[in-house]
């Protein structure tokens, strides 16, 4: 592990870098590389059936590129490609070369495959390195990998990263809450990986078991897997007394280890040595403002097995190219606000599930945890928000807890523009998951509708 030191004008601050050389390298460097890979990969897309057929229609090769900005002559790849594709058909390399196969689930609870050269786990090995190592990850750690091991990417990406920064690994995997709660306290993990909304389910059950959560011996938390908001992370700062980091990936694309935050937390990293990240207006497909709010399109320039032209993430979120105080020259994203396919429309009005979840945190005695339910009993959609409130906030008094579910709707119309029927719920009587959390239950009938 290699170690930057950057200086501020007011102290100089040490900032761990995995690898300083790619996460350092003048803009017109990376520019340079990104686009040698570019032509590379298009080259190496001519031996699969899928992009060879698109690529040949639209006349571009290699020689069609010269400049990164060229990547908008390429064709998109969707999840429905993936799966007209199912299972290995966007395979860029002979089967007898493969050394994984992972899946995730898709709508239809078919999974969709994606497979790893040994090339490419070492790849994706170092590309996790990077954010652990970046969110404080030191060779004398022990980590405690609490996401599920299987097809799932999330838990052997990690895994493997945390291996390769040389920490310790604990694979306590999803669930058993009480167990992993019971390996901390025998084993002393400073670091937890699991999703920011089990994280929060850990410290809820220690309240349980009579402990105080901030007892607990982690101290760094990493984040994935789900949308969660800035208030979400300082929720669970406060429950557990950690610093908590948060990261980007998709099993499509590779899994976790597409980016990443440094400890200025001021966005997260992109490796842009090994993706070429677009921000798109969703419905135009054009590049939005830089700053602005666009659907995420990446490629994935290193791949060999089963590489992705331009995937669309459905992903929203924003991107920053200004520097950041760590010295990393990369491109940071924001965190991500939801999913195109995740937003709702409420009388006209597009509303994420994580704007909810930041005006329920506004209010004092609140929780993360959180249903909404919409449903249209006549012509007019509406809203239910059922939110769980801090047992000392509970009272028998029915002006008062009118009043809480008063404030909580106001927050809601300020941050989302909906009005809401707010129902205060008593702790733990909304169901928790190991994974990602459901949020949403929509009861309406859409298919009458146009797309």
């Amino acid at each position: 592990m290699s170690v930057s030191i950057r200086h501020s004008a007011a102290t100089t601050v040490r900032y761990p870098i995995w690898d300083p050389e790619a996460e350092t390298r003048p803009r017109p460097e990376l520019e340079a590389l990104q686009l040698e890979r570019l032509r590379e990969l298009v080259s190496r897309l001519a031996t699969v059936p899928f992009y060879r057929d698109q690529l040949t229609h639209r006349d571009i090769g290699p020689h069609s590129l010269r400049s990164p900005a060229d990547i908008r002559k390429l064709p998109f790849t969707t999840k429905d490609d993936m799966r007209r594709q199912h299972p290995l058909g966007l395979l860029a390399v002979p089967r007898k070369a493969l050394a994984r196969i992972h899946g995730s689930s898709g709508t239809t609870g078919k999974p969709t495959f994606v497979a790893y050269t040994a090339r490419d786990l070492e790849t994706w090995s170092d590309l996790c390195a990077r954010f652990l190592v970046s969110g404080g990850l030191a060779p004398e750690h022990t980590a405690q990998v609490a996401f599920g091991y299987g097809l799932f990417t999330g838990g052997f990406g990690l895994h493997y990263g945390i291996e390769r920064v040389g920490a310790t690994v604990i694979p306590a995997a999803a669930g058993n809450t009480r167990r992993q709660i019971e390996i901390m306290r025998d084993l002393d993990p400073e670091v937890l990986i699991c999703t920011p909304s089990y994280a929060l389910t850990i410290a809820d059950t220690a309240r349980e078991l009579g402990m105080d959560p901030r007892a607990l011996p982690i101290r760094i938390g990493h984040f994935g897997g789900e949308p969660w908001t800035e208030d979400m992370r300082r929720e669970i700062e406060e429950q557990l007394d950690i610093d908590a980091y948060n990261n980007y990936g998709l099993s499509e694309v590779i899994g976790p280890g597409v980016s990443g935050e440094c400890p200025a937390r001021a966005g997260m990293h992109i490796q842009e040595d090994h993706f070429l990240v677009e921000c798109l207006d969703p419905e135009t497909l054009e590049p939005v403002a830089e700053g602005e709010p666009g659907e995420l399109v990446i490629t994935s320039l290193t791949r060999e097995a089963m590489p992705m032209l331009r995937y669309r993430t459905r992903d929203i979120a924003r991107l920053y190219r200004e520097p950041c105080a760590c010295g990393r020259t990369t491109t940071r994203m924001s965190r991500v606000a939801g999913r195109t396919d995740d937003m709702l429309i409420i009388r006209g009005v597009n509303v994420f599930p994580s704007q909810i979840e930041e005006a329920l945190l506004r209010v004092e005695g609140t929780t993360p945890h959180y249903l909404i339910e919409v449903s249209r009993p006549s012509t007019l959609d509406e809203v239910h928000v059922k939110v769980e409130i801090h047992p000392e906030i509970f009272s028998d008094r029915m002006d008062r807890m009118q009043a809480l579910c008063e404030r909580i709707s106001r927050e809601i119309h300020t941050v989302a523009g909906i009005r809401a029927h707010v129902d205060l719920v008593e702790p733990r009587s909304i169901e928790r998951f190991v994974g990602k959390a459901k949020r949403v239950l929509d009861k309406r009938d859409l298919t009458d509708q146009a797309l």
